[in-house]
């Protein structure tokens, strides 16, 4: 199969390229070329329409083509003569040129062209034309949020299935090119919460206070080694410009409501903006079953349970950020974020033992009381300095994180029957867990444009993170009074400076362009168990990282990409952490302090071709990884034991597709899918398992402008079950569909409805693992239907967009965890 794949996307390139090379075979002698320019920022005007006629006769043109990324044109003609070009771009005035060539003058350069701004004040005009979604650079794929209608009602988690080479399953989990391991950053600042939480932040975050989502692949040398999947980098709409701007949003539905405001102002040099968002959820009460076989015991052989669960909580998202330009050289900006949730889970369940013969060996009853509560608080200052030449830049940036995770709770053992072993385990139990990641990073970037062809990068950051985990556990004594276990409780300190230095060229040469660099991080770790000191180690070590990727344009939009980068991952304190979870008797979980860096190596083509009416990008990837961090588990004395290990090798041959067609002015198609081959296997000593398999999924859209200016979407999607290392998932569906129309001068009022899965109130996903000591199962009965309405409100007049510092600190070098989906993200930015 994987080599069908593999002959299949060759088959395409090489048919791409020959049509490619066709359409430039000569027409004729005698050309015409230049440079289409921005008149305000001397920038490339990209995919501009080229028409092009004799002046004898304006009419009918002889030849009509398209700008090329950086506005470059070069076209042939078939005879001499005096001719009409004109270039025309949705929101810019039409130029129009003369120009003549001759046997004595067979190429005609017109240099520089500059295009301008529409400004006329039209009345009833009615924009038809489609912005394009999606673009391709030669490290990232960018989709344009902000663009598409549907991000009104859905929140960025539900537009989240719509980029190109992200997969958001039927229980909302995350993965990034095929892997769960990705980081997560905001404006290009990294975030500890959002990657530790990434399912509950997006899903809780309105999609229409985001402008695009990037996606990196290829993380080059600038970016932090960490993050095998790639990173999704969160552009919000923050980012003023001159004036003043209010949007304030509102929405209720069957899961509860929310609201957010964002606004802006600009006085004379100094700018600042900010938002604010919160959310409500009251989700309807969900159902778990599971059962196990224990192939080491025949006294307790068959174990099943029952169990339901209800919570609710709240989320909270703001930011601000600021500029203050100090002369046209010298840039000064700051930004302050902060993230948190507050989260509350009552729970009932049953468990009951059966021995070989399927007879009763003992039962007993829980009652669950959980509360969880997450935050980040972020700062960020960046000092920008600017030379003569442009784009050439020196940044020095400071930046503070932290990031507390707290989770309490109490379980109650009722109807206790027959249970064999001391009744120590099922006395009445509380724990509480304070964790917290404190982090300050400072960090120097350098980047010069040394001409036109060529530009460099490099830079140096310092890293100083401290990870804590304070573990308290109380038991109940015969008086029904909390009493310390101090077997179980447990403190834990990780300090962690990294020095990092990294340095990357670039190379644009005509249709072809290359990116290599490297970068060299020396990490120093020091962890101490204030309970358990005969634990304390440190440990320094060395990573080399290498990556490149090429790029060379076929055609004006078409473009073929190859790529190579390695990654690391280093494993949080949500892996590292020794606590021992003993709420359930009979499975417990705890991290591994010993676990080391996993590497992962990645190769890749793509291609991508981009028009007017037609976008889609196609990629190959393959990548493998031998010393991957795995959740395992395993039997002991009838437990079974959930923990971390350093054990997998794991072998991925991946291909995907994202393709979007405009049929008309009104209508947008688009669908995003996947399929890859994983191969799993783990041969340590203590050891032994293997897994491999098929894996697929996909996503549908449409959306249709109908009478009266109603915007209608509908969408759907699916996948085929996932594989781990030790068992599998389900398979999954979901569908949905949303109407919204925009009021007032300027569409300043919009109020929006949608709903989704409204036919199913549950969806059911299964999961399952085998071992060779034991197989289990579980089956979950989560909330399906889903239905609100949205309003938004804008008020206020912008006008210049702020400046921002060009490059700023990015932090994405953990391997992530805990209380979310169990993935991590990652950024934008420098060293």
């Amino acid at each position: 199969m994987k080599d069908n794949i593999l002959c299949i996307f060759i088959m395409l390139f090489v048919s791409v390229t020959f049509n490619a090379n066709a359409q430039k075979s000569p027409q004729g002698q005698f050309s015409v070329k230049g440079v289409l320019v921005d008149s305000l920022s001397n920038e490339g005007e990209p995919y501009s329409t080229i028409r092009i006629s004799l002046k004898s006769n304006p009419a009918k043109p002889v030849k009509l083509a398209v700008t090329d990324t950086n506005g470059k044109f070069s076209e042939r003609l078939v005879s001499p003569g005096t001719y009409l070009i004109s270039f025309s771009s949705v929101g810019k005035r039409t130029v129009q040129k003369e120009f003549t060539v001759s046997d004595t003058k067979k190429v005609a350069d017109l240099g520089h062209i500059q295009m301008a701004e529409a400004t006329e004040m039209l009345k009833g005009v009615e924009v038809v034309a489609q912005k394009p979604l999606v673009k391709a650079e030669i490290d990232k794929v960018t989709y344009s949020i902000e663009d598409d209608p549907d991000s009104k009602t859905n929140s960025t988690l539900e537009m989240l299935r719509k980029v190109p080479l992200v997969t958001v399953d039927g229980e909302d989990k995350i993965q990034v090119n095929g892997s769960s391991n990705f980081k997560v950053h905001v404006n290009g600042k990294p975030n500890n919460m959002m990657s530790n939480n990434p399912t509950e932040v997006l899903k809780s975050l309105p999609a229409n206070s985001v402008k695009s989502i990037e996606v990196i692949t290829d993380p080059g040398a600038k970016y932090d080694a960490e993050g095998v999947g790639g990173i999704l980098n969160i552009i919000t709409t923050g980012g003023g410009m001159e004036g003043y701007t209010v949007t304030l949003n509102g929405g209720v539905s069957n899961r509860g409501y929310n609201a957010s405001g964002y606004g802006t102002v600009q006085i004379g040099k100094f700018t600042v903006t900010g938002n604010y968002a919160y959310n409500h959820n009251t989700s309807p009460r969900s159902y778990s079953s599971s059962g196990r076989e224990d192939f080491t015991s025949d006294d307790y052989k068959y174990l099943s349970s029952e169990s339901s669960s209800k919570h609710k909580g709240n989320f909270q998202y703001g930011s601000m950020e600021g500029s203050y330009e100090i002369d046209t050289l010298n840039l000064i900006t700051f930004s302050m974020n902060m993230f948190g949730g507050k989260f509350k889970n009552n729970g009932y369940g049953s468990t009951n033992m059966l021995n070989a013969q399927k007879e009763h060996a003992y039962s007993y009853n829980t009652l669950s009381r959980n509360e969880s509560e997450w935050a980040s608080v972020g700062f960020n200052f960046d000092y920008q300095r600017s030379f003569k030449k442009k784009g050439e830049f020196l940044t020095f940036s400071y930046r503070y994180n932290g990031s507390p995770d707290n989770s309490e709770a109490y379980t109650e053992y009722e109807e206790v029957k027959d249970y064999p072993y001391s009744m120590d385990y099922l006395r009445d139990q509380h724990y509480d867990n304070d964790a917290r990641t404190d982090e300050h990073t400072f960090q120097l970037d350098y980047t010069n444009p040394i001409t036109k062809q060529h530009q460099i990068d490099a830079g140096v950051k310092y890293i100083l993170r401290r990870n804590q985990s304070d573990s308290k556990y109380f038991k109940a004594d015969d008086n029904n009074i909390y009493q310390p276990d101090n077997d179980l409780t447990s403190k834990f300190n990780q300090d962690q400076d990294i020095l990092a230095a990294y340095a990357d060229y670039q190379l644009k040469l005509g249709k072809f362009g290359g990116k290599a660099g490297v970068r060299f991080e020396h990490t120093i770790m020091d962890v101490e168990y204030k309970y358990m000191p005969d634990r304390n180690f440190d440990s320094n070590f060395d990573d080399l990282v290498p990556s490149a990727s090429f790029t060379y344009q076929l055609a004006p939009t078409k473009t073929i990409r190859a790529n190579y980068n390695m990654r690391i991952s280093r494993p949080s304190i949500w892996y590292l952490n020794p606590f021992r979870d003993t709420s359930n008797p009979t499975s417990i979980s705890y991290g591994n302090p010993d676990l080391d860096s996993e590497k992962s190596h990645s190769v890749g083509m793509t291609y991508s071709s981009f028009s007017q009416k037609f976008n889609m990008n196609l990629s190959l990837n393959y990548s493998f990884v031998n010393n991957g961090i795995e959740r395992y588990s395993f039997m002991e004395n009838g437990v079974q034991n959930n923990t971390y290990g350093n054990i997998g090798h794991t072998n991925r041959t991946r291909l995907s597709l994202w393709m979007n067609w405009n049929p008309g002015s009104k209508t947008r198609i688009s669908i995003n899918a996947s399929g890859s081959y994983s191969d799993y296997k783990s041969d340590n000593e203590e050891f032994t398992a293997r897994n491999h398999g098929y894996q697929g999924n996909f996503f549908g859209n449409a959306q249709q402008t109908l009478p009266w200016d109603i915007r209608f979407s509908v969408y759907g999607g699916g996948g085929t079950p996932y594989i781990s290392l030790q068992g599998k998932g389900s398979s999954y569906t979901y569908y949905g569909f949303s109407l919204s129309r925009s009021f007032l001068k300027e569409k300043r009022l919009t109020v929006s409805m949608n709903a989704s899965n409204i036919f199913s109130k549950y969806n059911t996903y299964d999961n399952s693992t085998t071992t060779s000591t034991f197989i289990s199962w579980s089956k979950s009965k989560s909330p399906n239907r889903y239905y609100g309405i949205n309003i938004s409100w804008r008020f206020g007049e912008l006008k210049a967009q702020v400046k921002k510092a060009a490059r700023s600190i990015n932090n994405d070098d953990l391997k992530g965890g805990g209380s979310g989906s169990g993935s991590t993200g990652g950024g934008q930015g420098g060293a």
